[in-house]
């Protein structure tokens, strides 16, 4: 192969300072130096999270419980956009290697072409990140239940959708006798989750924000069944209730209880729907310090690009920063791959 072998470098020129001993320039060292410190922090992290999952006495949550829904077509679809935003940082990864192969064409529009097909993939994936947290935060429609015998279940099923409220206790704003209608001001939905959380709802009678009472119009839910997430004096973890009848018997009493925090919706830093609690802290520290890798690795794509079409590193005779720009954001990609393991697979 004429033309390719490698260069020789003696001895006493590469260990003799005043250049790399790889042959390679300060800047790629000191970013390889950066991505392999990084790369202990996000393993001590994931290290953290298996020890604790190992030594938690709750069931841990389960991927595809957890995220199995779709923007626009609700439940129903589990991991399946996780998956998509996961495939979309991988493309994204590649189109960062086609732009540092036509940076070294010296190919101006080739590395425009493949960086801004980058910064896409990397915003939808942010986006899609900001949208996975919405809907951690803001939990299932019947969110988890602590049942009479102490034990905690998720519950699954039809939620029936409240269809109106009708006063019968007038409170600052609303008129005895009003009756509150889905697709008015107020989301029907969300009031009644509000208020079950708050333990407003007792015998199928609501206490609203303005202090009002009503009467709940509601459609049955339906196909529902329970599933044991943390022991109690009749049910332990991994039981089952999928007699229907028996599950909206039990989900129903919690829910018109009267009493506040025996329905959690969502995730926080202090509950947490889905799980123990020490998994919602994971998740939003984890899945937050690699989504602010994956912004930060925008930003500098569109900083790094704008100088690739101003003509700077043409300029130069070489587009070393695409390339330094490439292994952050590879760096980004692989991490993402261990992430979305240990979330959402394992």
């Amino acid at each position: 192969m004429a033309g390719h072998a490698s260069k020789q470098i003696d001895s006493k020129t590469l260990w003799g300072g005043r250049m790399s001993p790889f042959s390679t320039s300060y800047g790629k060292l000191m970013m390889w130096f950066f991505l392999v410190s990084d790369a202990l922090t996000f393993g001590g992290l994931l290290v953290a999270y298996g020890l604790t999952r190992h030594g938690c006495q709750e069931a841990w949550p389960i991927g595809e419980e957890t995220f199995n829904s779709l923007p626009f077509l609700g439940h129903g679809y589990p991991l399946i956009y996780v998956a998509l935003m996961t495939f979309i940082l991988i493309v994204s990864s590649v189109t960062m290697v086609l732009a540092v192969e036509a940076g070294h064409r010296m190919d101006k529009k080739g590395v425009v072409k493949w960086m801004v097909a980058t910064i896409i993939g990397g915003f939808f994936f942010v986006g899609s990140q900001a949208w996975e947290w919405s809907h951690f935060i803001h939990g299932s429609e019947f969110g988890k239940v602590e049942l009479e015998d102490g034990s905690m279940a998720i519950v699954k099923g039809h939620f029936g959708e409240v269809e109106n409220f009708t006063i019968f206790e007038a409170g600052s704003h609303y008129k005895v006798d009003s009756v509150i209608t889905a697709g008015g001001h107020m989301d029907l939905d969300e009031e009644y989750r509000h208020a079950v959380a708050e333990g407003h709802v007792k015998d199928n009678l609501i206490t609203l924000h303005d202090g009002s009472k009503a009467k709940i119009s509601k459609k049955e839910n339906e196909h529902m069944e329970l599933i044991i997430k943390k022991d109690g004096g009749k049910y332990v973890t991994g039981d089952v209730v999928d007699n229907h009848e028996l599950a909206a018997k039990l989900y129903n009493d919690v829910v018109n209880s009267g009493t506040k925090g025996r329905v959690i919706y969502g995730a926080n830093l202090e509950q947490n729907e889905y799980g123990p609690q020490q998994y919602g802290q994971f998740f939003f520290f984890i899945t937050g310090f690699h989504g602010f890798h994956v912004f930060s690795g925008v930003i500098i794509n569109i900083i790094i690009c704008l100088g690739v079409i101003r003509g700077v590193y043409h300029k130069r005779g070489h587009y070393e920063m695409v390339e330094k720009t490439g292994l952050y954001w590879h760096f980004v990609d692989l991490v993402w791959v261990f992430v979305f393991t240990f979330f959402y697979l394992v």
